[in-house]
């Protein structure tokens, strides 16, 4: 998976950097994992705004995944590697042995006609899902839930990978993205290898346009507002607006936002690095 850097035939194209396509096998989703996909554009259910800078877009039909993957000891053939609007990574189609049909976040090296497993007894290859309590430590891995049987909730975007340091009793110690290190149960199921599409961070849009087909319009910044209607607002000419904070007066550099008394905060062995 790489990248393409367009020609200056337009301003537009001149910064646009897109992600490549090729790895892409099929370009119509499989209409059973699908659904119609509402959009509110930051509305609520009186009309009201209550979400600025949302509306527009292209129009999106939502791919159902499989987060859980708790078809255990059914082999599934990699039928196609799809485009997904609704995140970052690509999707892959499997093909499971009993007919059943699911979508799963493709990871880095997953290729069509290839065989994953999930459950307990399989081997930690590329693709395959098992509990933490069955992965040799130092695995690069992702897709890792917080309770069992909860489905995938962490390491699911594009690139992202955690490493499972070691074990320490019923837990799994893992090394997150971020650079925090936290206990996770070691029944919780995670997936091996880290996620496809990892150029994705080096996409660069090229235009205002492509930010409002993904239904994201123009965000105002604070010292441009008057006071009325932001802290940062007001002053003469161009004012910098002081120290940073949100529109309701938050400090929006440097202020801890955690709850002091969260309950996972005791799972956590070191914080993500500043």
């Amino acid at each position: 998976m790489g990248i393409r850097k367009l020609k200056p035939t337009t301003p537009g194209q001149r910064h646009k950097v897109i992600g490549a396509f090729d790895k892409i096998t099929a370009s119509t989703p499989e209409k059973s994992l699908v659904t119609g996909k509402d959009r509110s554009g930051g509305r609520n259910n009186t009309g009201k705004m209550t979400m600025r800078y949302i509306g527009g877009g292209h129009k999106k039909r939502y791919r159902f995944i499989d987060f859980k993957r708790n078809k255990d000891g059914i082999p599934a053939t990699v039928k196609s590697i799809e485009y997904d609007p609704n995140r970052t990574s690509r999707i892959a189609l499997l093909y499971y042995a009993d007919g059943a049909k699911a979508y799963i976040v493709a990871p880095n090296g997953l290729e069509v006609g290839q065989t994953v497993i999930s459950g307990s007894d399989a081997a930690p290859e590329v693709g395959n899902c098992l509990p933490m309590a069955n992965i040799p430590v130092g695995t690069i891995i992702h897709n890792i839930e917080l309770r069992p049987g909860q489905g995938a909730k962490m390491v699911r975007s594009a690139g992202a990978f955690a490493q499972l340091t070691s074990k320490e009793g019923a837990y799994a110690i893992i090394r997150m993205p971020s650079g925090e290190t936290r206990k996770i149960l070691a029944a919780c199921k995670a997936t091996i290898g880290s996620v496809g599409n990892s150029d994705h961070g080096l996409e660069k849009s090229g235009k205002a346009g492509r930010t409002r087909w993904m239904g994201r319009r123009p965000r105002v910044r604070g010292v441009v507002m008057n006071p009325v209607d932001h802290p940062m607002g007001g002053g003469e000419g161009r004012a910098s607006g002081g120290h940073p904070r949100s529109r309701k007066g938050l400090y929006a550099k440097g202020l801890k936002t955690r709850a002091p008394k969260k309950h996972s905060s005791k799972y956590i062995i070191e914080r993500r690095k500043k």
